[in-house]
């Protein structure tokens, strides 16, 4: 091989990968003279060649050096070309193998062919020309082999370098989920405790307000419930539900600017001029809730809760459905607590008697629909809790009972509130207050 095929050779190499070594022709044969003609054929090819004067020598080379073709001599002393490829077939079996034969010996060739499974065969003496190409073919053949087990060497090492790449993915992935999960766990705990303490505050408002108007203790947490439900019956979605919700909450918070006179007496007791005053007073509750940006939409509902169905109301005269539809929500919702627990008349009504008369405002001081849909939620409520708990009076409570709403007398005085497990305690107490008082009392208890 000249320098320049060498170099190129090297270049080739070192650009392909899978470029294989120049090939090794082992070439056996008990004459020197034909390894000598052997050999000036093939060394202008670049092959590196191996020689051998018997087939175990031939063998001892093949156990040392990888051979990519041999090409025996027929008749050699001890060993001859057939046997010895028959040998070399069951060792190395992806070594190719030529042999060389005379005319006269058909049989043995034939041998060859069966037990060495040759890849070819020449008659001696040989055409330079066909033996070289010969050779070129077995040996072309022999590289496309090669590079064929050296790719899917290749193909393997690769894919075990990308299962262990996805394994070290997996577990980084792993890792970095379980890391983003741990963040989210303690921003969602975060943010609820946020919460939590975002809606104490509104108790904390909404309890200060009621204080302040001498109401029984936990009416704006009812007006705040209903209104939640309300609003969902009426298609807003949970985000607008919520809205109403602390709405209902601080829907009173603007009675803190009025007097102490004005702010506890009853709706129907009011002069003209104090009517108008206390109707304003959503007015100034918005005007409380502006510094707070997340509670904007809220302060708008609040200050649309005195206008009227029928465009007579506070403070812009809104008729209709230019009335935002949770002002029209609260309004119902307010006055149905307020007329079965003070605040508008004197003597608190039965929960029939009021929605009663919010029916009979229904088009002019209320949304006739608002109207309805909450009838309807309020009676399946009703339902619900008569097929869930049972009315009872003091001698027929039991210790361990738990009250499913509010006990409160007659009058609307708070005795208990709702959830509260009874005791031997509460039970004495309970008995002795309605024989004091001379006033049945009636418990609705949770049944199990």
């Amino acid at each position: 091989m000249t320098a320049i095929q060498s170099q190129e050779l090297q270049t080739l190499q070192q650009a392909d990968p899978f470029a294989l070594p120049p090939p090794c022709v082992l070439l056996v044969d008990d004459e020197q003279s034909i390894l000598s003609a052997l050999k000036r054929t093939f060394r202008p090819q670049g092959y590196r060649l191996l020689t051998a004067t018997s087939a175990e020598a031939g063998l001892d080379i093949l156990a040392s050096a990888d051979v990519d073709l041999v090409i025996s001599d027929m008749r050699m002393p001890g060993m001859n070309g057939a046997q010895f490829l028959a040998q070399v077939k069951q060792q190395w079996p992806a070594t190719m193998r030529i042999l060389l034969t005379g005319y006269s010996e058909i049989g043995s060739t034939i041998s060859a062919i069966n037990d060495g499974g040759i890849h070819h065969y020449l008659s001696k003496p040989w055409e330079d020309r066909e033996l070289l190409m010969v050779v070129t073919h077995a040996l072309e053949e022999q590289q496309l082999r090669k590079q064929k087990m050296a790719l899917e060497r290749k193909v393997r090492e690769q894919n075990l370098q990308l299962a262990d790449f996805n394994r070290q993915l997996e577990r980084q992935v792993q890792a970095r989920t379980e890391e983003l999960r741990q963040t989210v766990l303690f921003l969602e705990n975060a943010q609820e405790e946020e919460q939590k303490a975002f809606l104490s505050m509104l108790h904390v408002f909404s309890d200060i307000s009621e204080l302040r108007a001498g109401l029984a203790n936990g009416q704006s947490a009812r007006v705040a419930r209903w209104c939640e439900q309300l609003a969902l019956r009426m298609g807003m979605n949970a985000h607008h539900a919520k809205e109403m919700m602390m709405a209902g909450m601080l829907h009173g918070i603007g009675k803190l600017d009025l007097s102490d006179d004005l702010v506890k007496k009853p709706i129907e007791k009011m002069s003209s001029d104090e009517l108008q005053r206390f109707l304003w007073h959503p007015v100034k509750g918005q005007m409380l809730l502006t510094p707070i940006p997340t509670l904007a939409e809220t302060g708008e509902i609040i200050r649309h809760q005195h206008e009227r169905y029928d465009g007579r109301g506070v403070p812009e005269s809104l008729s209709g459905d230019a009335i935002p539809l949770g002002s029209r929500i609260l309004a119902v919702v307010r006055d149905f607590e307020g007329l079965c627990n003070g605040g508008i008349t004197s003597h608190n009504v039965s929960p029939e008697k009021a929605l009663s008369m919010l029916r009979t405002h229904a088009g002019h001081r209320y949304d006739p629909v608002v109207v309805n849909t909450f009838i309807a939620m309020m009676e399946e409520q009703r339902m619900a809790l008569e097929q869930q708990t049972r009315l009872l009076s003091p001698a027929e409570l039991r210790v361990g009972m738990k009250l499913a709403e509010d006990l409160r007398t007659r009058s609307g005085v708070l005795l208990l509130n709702k959830e509260h497990v009874l005791d031997e305690a509460i039970l004495a107490r309970l008995r002795r207050f309605e024989q004091i008082d001379e006033m049945p009392l009636k418990a609705r208890i949770v049944l199990h």
